[in-house]
């Protein structure tokens, strides 16, 4: 049997494993973007204001969490927090739930460090003379941002936010090391099963590449439209 030929097999009999991962890879993927989008939008307030100790902060989680390994914050967040008394308590009717809970809150504060620099800097992007021409006009700062600098913002930040939600369907591979059945860990049951690794490997990265260009292409479509808007 050829190599292609071996893959179509494994698909063909083990779909069932493969379709699970990519269920809970997906549900990681979107609510860690979400969740890091509705921190990084936090701290991204908290970096451009002028509140000095809440803005070393902002800089100080970013640098931090753009300085170390995800793996490392993973570790941390499932088996350190436990350690020092911070459990996250398991639901009876979602099997694995403290599982995925650590997971997901690992990706999110990882992605919100990121999230916060393209906030930051679609809002920068935005001509300054914009604030001060609604400013001129009697919009207070907070309307001028709500009403003129951030409507402006996100046709520069959704875009990135898109490329942020592939980023986080690669690196959520990551989650198998804590036992969440996401792709890669339902991979590593097929290859125990079925003693073809390289080929199980193989459908796994097709998967993924199959989700990241679906993902891609919709994120190129909707910066089309937001361009053609303008």
């Amino acid at each position: 049997m050829t190599f292609f030929e071996t893959i179509g097999k494994i698909i063909e009999r083990y779909s069932s494993f493969f379709a699970q991962g990519v269920v809970n890879t997906l549900i990681i993927a979107a609510f860690s973007v979400l969740l890091g989008t509705i921190l990084g939008t936090l701290m991204a307030t908290m970096r451009m204001g002028k509140i000095l100790p809440l803005k070393w902060l902002a800089v100080a989680y970013i640098e931090f969490i753009r300085g170390t390994p995800l793996m490392v914050q993973l570790m941390f967040i499932f088996y350190g927090l436990p350690m020092i008394g911070v459990k996250i308590p398991d639901i009876s009717w979602i099997p694995n739930f403290s599982r995925f809970a650590a997971g997901i809150v690992a990706m999110s504060m990882n992605s919100c460090a990121y999230v916060a620099e393209v906030i930051r800097s679609g809002i920068q992007a935005v001509d300054y003379g914009q604030t001060e021409a609604a400013r001129s006009v009697g919009f207070s700062s907070g309307e001028a941002m709500r009403l003129v600098v951030l409507p402006q913002a996100i046709r520069n930040i959704l875009p990135a936010l898109g490329n942020e939600f592939v980023t986080v369907i690669k690196e959520s591979s990551i989650v198998s090391v804590i036992g969440i059945a996401d792709l890669m860990f339902r991979t590593n049951d097929v290859i125990a099963l079925s003693y073809k690794s390289l080929e199980c490997l193989a459908v796994a990265a097709l998967i993924y590449f199959v989700l990241t260009f679906i993902s891609s292409r919709i994120v190129s479509l909707a910066e089309r439209k937001l361009s053609h808007g303008k």
